[in-house]
């Protein structure tokens, strides 16, 4: 799901090109697309383009008149910029939204069809789909305490809380972890003074970062559908499972949950404790490693790195 930095950059992308200028037609290429009926998407053409903006993972498009879409793209929805009158490409194509300088298409590359439209008709709509997450980019030590505080989470459940921080996901917080040199499963009831304040300088840190090179990398030219991607040359340990940590060359780890995975470095975050996955924690209890080294010698010595049980095998061999 695009985060933060890449909403900015999309943000800043489609200010650049539709910014006054306005909305000529719309074309609703999926029936799963539209997820409100009044006022119509009708509505919004002929008007102006008066503000793009970023509401936590949301991208909104507002139009004179007080008129408003609402795009969430979940996790593969994209925008292309195309020339004027371009059509929805294929099986993947959601919408098209014509301007004077060209096209916007909207499309997601998954069966699942998630990604949203709203067309709301009033600022006291749009504030509905606020989730009322924290801007971290500016916001001060205290209200970052504030908020990571008010409740008791693992850090990784509370980075990636969007009633806690705005725009966080699962790749940017592993990163941002990553250069605290705080444990994901660390809960945040048990953290010091200077672990939060380590916290809130790495997060805006890593944020920054990214929204730099992403900035760099799209200065000339609207980002294509693979651009915006969780999985980056460069990061630390996003992505990276089993290759080496770059800050202390040890292999990145993983915790695996539904459709997501953790990655993590025992060494710089979690004092060598090997975390146990949740699927893998239940099926194989006391014969998970303990650590990074145990894991190895059992490798080293012909075995792996944890021995499954069968529902016959209930004890030692």
């Amino acid at each position: 799901m695009p985060e933060l930095p890449d909403v900015e950059v999309y943000v800043e992308c489609l200010r650049q090109r539709i910014a006054a200028q306005p909305l000529e037609g719309a074309r609703i290429a999926s029936p799963f697309l539209l997820r409100s009926v009044d006022p119509p998407v009708s509505a919004l053409c002929g008007r102006k383009v008066t503000q793009v903006s970023r509401l936590g993972k949301r991208i909104v498009i507002s139009f004179a008149g007080d008129v408003h879409a609402v795009f969430h793209l979940m996790i593969a929805g994209r925008f292309r910029w195309a020339k004027r009158g371009a059509k929805p490409p294929g099986r993947i194509g959601l919408a098209a939204f014509d301007f004077h300088d060209g096209t916007l298409l909207l499309t997601e590359a998954s069966k699942k069809k998630r990604t949203s439209l709203h067309v709301v008709g009033s600022r006291e709509q749009l504030v509905e789909h606020d989730r009322g997450g924290l801007e971290v980019l500016d916001c001060s030590l205290a209200e970052f305490a504030g908020r990571l505080l008010s409740e008791n989470h693992t850090l990784k459940r509370a980075l990636t809380d969007p009633r806690l921080f705005s725009g966080i996901g699962n790749a940017y917080s592993d990163e941002i972890l990553h250069a605290a040199r705080l444990s994901p499963v660390r809960q945040t009831a048990r953290l010091d003074r200077d672990e939060v304040a380590r916290l809130h300088a790495a997060t805006k840190a890593t944020l920054k970062r990214w929204l730099h090179v992403l900035r760099e990398m799209f200065r000339d030219r609207f980002p294509d559908a693979g651009d915006i991607t969780a999985f980056r040359d460069g990061f630390a340990v996003h992505g990276r499972y089993g290759q080496p940590c770059p800050e202390c060359g040890n292999p990145v780890q993983r915790i695996r949950y539904a459709d997501n995975e953790t990655n993590y470095c025992t060494t710089c975050q979690t004092a060598g404790r090997l975390l146990a996955d949740r699927s893998l924690s239940r099926l194989l209890k006391s014969d998970w490693p303990r650590s990074l080294e145990e894991m190895e010698e059992r490798i080293a010595t012909g075995g792996t790195p944890a021995r499954r049980s069968s529902p016959k095998d209930t004890g030692p061999r």
